[in-house]
């Protein structure tokens, strides 16, 4: 599948809280850096009738080609707030499967050395 052509990305053409319907918060807690990917139903239903952004997305995560949450945010040019609500509507529809990253022991240094090596390597990959 490949990606719809866009003249313009979402956030040039719709105020964000139109393409949530004026929602601020997320039916689910989504981590910055957990990974989404587009499910069988995601790809069997077109994203269902979520719109062009659903349509954008499924397409983005298909194939094998997992996304963070931060990189679907940035590669629609949509705010992460707007962009993880319309993740969460697809996960609760089960469009796209979202994948967390392993819970963090905030006492230790070493877990937060880690974090911060992960988000380096993310933005390596950019």
């Amino acid at each position: 599948m490949t990606l719809p052509e866009r003249d313009e990305p979402t956030g040039a053409l719709v105020r964000p809280y139109a393409v949530t319907r004026g929602r601020t918060r997320p039916k689910l807690e989504i981590a910055l850096e957990a990974l989404v990917e587009t499910t069988v139903r995601g790809r069997s239903t077109g994203a269902g009738r979520g719109g062009s952004e659903h349509q954008y997305i499924a397409a983005m995560c298909d194939g094998g080609r997992v996304q963070s949450l931060a990189e679907i945010a940035a590669r629609m040019q949509l705010p992460l707030g707007v962009a993880r609500v319309i993740v969460a509507d697809m996960a609760t529809d089960g469009l796209v499967a979202v994948y967390e990253p392993t819970s963090l022991d905030d006492e230790s240094d070493a877990v937060g050395t880690e974090l911060l090596e992960r988000v380096l390597s993310g933005l390596r990959r950019l």
